[in-house]
């Protein structure tokens, strides 16, 4: 299987087929010491969109800053 320039691989059908996976389901990398295994993530998994998310903001504000500017309070 080929990794294109873009990060991307094709799922093979009869891997799709027996994890559940359809267009537009979520797919996760679990590492451990053996390597990486493809997860289907159930939709309703908060946790693993939560743990996704975790450490990626780049802006410096606090929540009270961040909750202040989605209220519009001057």
């Amino acid at each position: 299987m080929r990794v294109t320039s873009k990060g991307q691989v094709t799922i093979p059908q009869r891997v799709r087929e027996r994890l559940g996976i359809t267009p537009g389901s979520e797919v996760d990398f679990r590492l451990d010491e053996a390597g990486a295994r493809l997860v289907r993530v159930d939709p309703g998994d908060g946790q693993a969109l939560v743990a996704r998310m975790r450490g990626r903001a780049t802006v410096p504000m606090s929540t009270e800053e961040i909750m202040a500017l989605t209220r519009g309070d001057d």
